[in-house]
């Protein structure tokens, strides 16, 4: 097999969907890897370091897209990549379907086969590629929420932590999976009071149990969103329907009542965002201003720090990379339903419920 890893060309975004140790894995096992020139700069990897892993480097994407069986990315195709992406083509990346009705129509007309990073599951539930960004994503949604409150971004002017004799911010995480655990560890770490909302009960008795009420847990429901959101100074959106458009929360009418100076930031945006006012921003151009509420809406929001997400994103990924390789995508989905869970695109059909529910078309499931 060839395994092509392009350069990303969204955005801002910084990391590589393999590393010279995943590199040496796939060639070793008789695959040929082709890595685009410089896609690794970002992440603090020579393309000397991909070659003397066993990679062969080429000199555009075009050309890494025209020669592989299986393509590695990062984020989804930009409309730039639309045209070289092949008939039986394997994609394996992060997609977010549900949140784009134009990159699902195009995938479909391509023939590829499209393998969603979000939508692969364990049996538990788990999501074994998401969690390590989402991990990510938590932190760094409570530390911007944090810097965006200084007065001089345009946030109230309160200090997250407060300082004896003066209180600190109040921040309302809405949903506990895994983005939201850890923007409320990081919260709290930073001294803040934290409420946690989830419609499930048994993340919510986690939480109460390892943070010793540290954390107010409260049932997700619409009075408790508009109390909690009103009184607070940051509400982290943290919701995730896999594969399916995550649901608003928080409707247009209250973002206008609340705190002037607040902030918002929505981590659910790659799904099309849990608040209605949201849509989404990069890094370089990361908040807009809503009725005087800061919205901080980044897409991409692990792309910030490309050298720890890239390592926690490959150590994840290369296992399935590998039974891609070896067994190629029908045996691999036939022999694990893990992965088989992350087909979202196949032969010109939907493969997955939330996406084809999103935009309401045909789901044809592969077996």
């Amino acid at each position: 097999m060839i395994i092509g890893v392009p350069k990303e060309i969204k955005e801002q975004e910084y990391r590589v969907a393999i590393v010279p140790s995943g590199v040496k894995v796939l060639t070793e096992n008789g695959h040929t890897v082709l890595i685009q020139s410089g896609a690794g700069s970002g992440s603090g990897i020579s393309d000397e370091e991909f070659a003397d892993a066993g990679a062969a480097i080429v000199g555009s994407g075009e050309e890494v897209f025209s020669r592989s069986d299986i393509i590695v990315k990062v984020k989804e195709p930009l409309p730039e990549e639309y045209r070289l992406i092949k008939r039986g083509q394997v994609l394996f990346t992060f997609l977010h379907l549900a949140s784009s009705k134009i990159l699902t129509e195009v995938l479909i007309e391509s023939g590829a086969v499209a393998i969603a990073y979000e939508t692969v599951q364990l049996n538990d539930g788990t999501l074994p590629i998401l969690v390590p960004m989402s991990e990510i994503a938590g932190r760094v949604a409570a530390l911007v929420g944090a810097y965006y409150l200084h007065k001089s971004h345009g946030g109230s002017g309160i200090l997250i932590s407060g300082v004896p004799g003066v209180a600190p911010a109040k921040v309302t995480v809405l949903g506990a999976g895994t983005v939201g655990q850890n923007a409320a560890k990081i919260a709290v770490g930073l001294g803040a009071t934290v409420v946690m909302l989830n419609r499930g009960f048994k993340n919510l008795k986690y939480i109460d149990d390892i943070y010793y009420g540290r954390i107010t847990t409260l049932a997700l429901n619409e009075d408790s969103i508009e109390k909690e959101v009103l009184s607070s100074d940051i509400v982290i959106g943290a919701v995730l329907i896999p594969g399916a458009k995550a649901p608003f929360l928080v409707k247009k009418g209250l973002i206008s009542k609340m705190k002037k100076g607040s902030v918002i930031v929505d981590v659910s945006i790659d799904q099309g965002g849990c608040i209605e006012t949201s849509r989404p921003t990069t890094h370089s151009n990361p908040v807009y201003e809503v009725d005087g509420v800061i919205h901080y809406c980044v897409a991409n929001m692990p792309g910030a720090f490309p050298r720890t997400s890239t390592f926690a994103l490959t150590n994840v990924t290369i296992p399935y990379i590998v039974e891609l390789a070896d067994l190629g995508w029908q045996k691999a989905i036939e022999e694990d339903r893990t992965l088989a869970k992350g087909l979202n695109i196949v032969a010109g059909n939907v493969a997955h419920h939330g996406v084809a529910e999103a935009f309401g078309f045909k789901y044809k499931p592969l077996c």
